[in-house]
């Protein structure tokens, strides 16, 4: 900035295990956005390793990049990114269509794999102004998953949504994680963070904490605690 070097990160060190769901928190200009792009393959770090599947990712050119973001990881935004024209099934359809080996039919089933198994198995043909906030969140979700990624990497996920679309897209990621998908989610809402199994929490581009989540919440055990609603 100007003449000033600002580090976003320094001295970043941790693990990602499979099958792991973990928390990344830290209040604004902790560094989380450079983390995030970091892990997904956004960004490439100025100094240090970054393996993500055992790949080295500072050694890879553009296209290899793009590659392995499209086959390793799996994006879920706050503003949900989805096509408005466009189908939900259209939209969970659209990283396969980087994938020279599927045919249409293989990727129109594993599309709608994806949208049953977030529950919405009957919102094929809607479009996002048709679905409500967290219905267009399950179909990120599902879009994420679509090209079976080693990593889910969710970003503030649940923060356009209110508590009950919140829990309920948490309940979802709770049974993800459960059938063995690793999670990484960046959120600045300690609720939130507590349905993760593990929490890391940055400050001035520094991990400050990196603990264990020993009273994990039930994410489907809140949402039954709140009034009903329709719009989930």
């Amino acid at each position: 900035m100007g003449s000033e070097i600002v580090r976003a990160l320094k001295g970043v060190s941790f693990d990602v295990v499979t099958g792991e769901f973990l928390t990344i928190m830290g209040s604004s200009g902790s560094g989380k956005t450079t983390l995030l792009n970091t892990l997904g393959c956004l960004d490439k770090p100025t100094d240090g390793t970054y393996l993500l599947d055992g790949v080295d990712v500072r050694k890879l050119g553009r296209n290899d990049l793009a590659k392995l973001r499209n086959n390793k990881i799996g994006f879920v935004f706050q503003a949900y990114n989805l096509l408005p024209r466009t189908s939900a099934l259209e939209n969970v359809e659209l990283p396969l269509l980087y994938n020279p080996t599927l045919s249409a039919k293989e990727r129109k089933e594993r599309a709608m794999k994806c949208l049953e198994s977030v529950g919405l198995g009957d919102r094929l043909d809607h479009t996002p102004s048709q679905l409500s906030g967290g219905q267009q969140q399950r179909v990120a979700i599902a879009r994420a998953l679509v090209n079976e990624p080693v990593m889910i990497l969710a970003d503030e996920a649940t923060g356009n949504l209110d508590s009950r679309s919140s829990y309920s897209i948490m309940a979802l990621m709770q049974e993800l994680n459960s059938q063995g998908k690793t999670i990484v989610f960046v959120t600045h809402e300690p609720d939130i963070a507590s349905f993760s199994s593990r929490t890391i929490m940055l400050r001035d581009g520094k991990v400050m904490k990196d603990s264990i989540n020993d009273n994990r919440k039930s994410a489907k055990e809140m949402l039954d605690t709140l009034p009903k609603s329709e719009d989930y």
